[in-house]
């Protein structure tokens, strides 16, 4: 008989911060572990590995952030001096990991729940989760698979599903497309600045821009001089576009009104999750 299959398992990093900025994480834990036991910063910044300079700035972050002193200095002696973990230190780093255990396993109980509910599907979670995790500044986000890829000799056109009704394009060069491992199938994040989006309302018009995406004006923010108007693509979806407030005007723009975000393939950047 097939052996039954592995559950799936969740992990995560717990960070913890202060109002002055980050305090303690997964590397600077493991940065005063490795103090603790080599006695020396250059060693243990080999060890994590971080740039010995990366390391002291961070020890300095996190002494300036504790009560107490966390790392301590030592001058003299037969060694010469060195770096060692103080009593507050060694306390803080056992907190960190017996937190960190329990969160472990809220996680894994967590997942055990999700896998065992009705249309449970604990892959598409674990990937919403990694997709919710990448941070940038393109208002435009967009997941899908690559359905097409046409090469020229400097460039790549991509074709990306995004669903059944829904495909963009974007332009990259061949030496990106190499760099993100981009084939058939990868699934990749289409990012498109809100600057970059035009908006038109005559579906009779022709332009250049590849992508268009019609939908319907579901808010309207003004500001000054320019206006955020954002489209309700359906299926969940939306699209906000940055235009002045005459244009908003010229069009008639308002919530209701049916309306195109365009885009041109060079305006699409691509990102690929590992």
């Amino acid at each position: 008989m097939p052996a039954p299959p592995r559950p799936r398992h969740l992990t995560g990093r717990l960070e913890v911060n202060t109002e002055l900025g980050n305090y303690l994480g997964d590397t600077r834990v493991r940065l005063l572990e490795a103090i603790g036991m080599h006695g020396s910063i250059s060693q243990a910044a080999k060890h994590v590995p971080l740039s010995y300079k990366a390391a002291w700035d961070a020890v300095d972050a996190m002494n300036n952030l504790a009560d107490q002193p966390l790392v301590a200095r030592t001058t003299g002696g037969r060694a010469g001096g060195g770096t060692v973990l103080t009593e507050h230190g060694r306390r803080v780093v056992a907190m960190y990991r017996a937190v960190e255990a329990e969160y472990q396993q809220a996680l894994d109980r967590l997942a055990g729940q999700f896998a065992d509910a009705p249309g449970g599907d604990m892959p598409a979670f674990q990937r919403l989760l990694r997709r919710m995790a990448v941070r940038t500044s393109a208002r435009n986000q967009f997941v899908g698979t690559v359905c097409g890829l046409r090469e020229g000799p400097v460039d790549v056109e991509v074709l990306v599903r995004v669903d059944d009704g829904l495909e963009l394009a974007a332009v990259v060069t061949r030496t990106s497309a190499e760099n993100l491992g981009l084939a058939l199938g990868v699934e990749v994040i289409v990012l498109v600045k809100a600057s970059s989006l035009l908006l038109l309302t005559d579906e009779r018009l022709r332009i250049s821009a590849r992508n268009r995406l019609w939908g319907t004006v579901s808010r309207i923010v003004t500001g000054p001089v320019n206006a955020e108007v954002t489209l309700d693509l359906g299926h969940g979806r939306s699209a906000t576009a940055v235009v002045t407030r005459d244009s908003v005007d010229n069009l008639g723009l308002a919530e209701g009104v049916r309306a195109c975000a365009a885009f041109k393939v060079s305006s699409v950047i691509l990102a690929v999750i590992d």
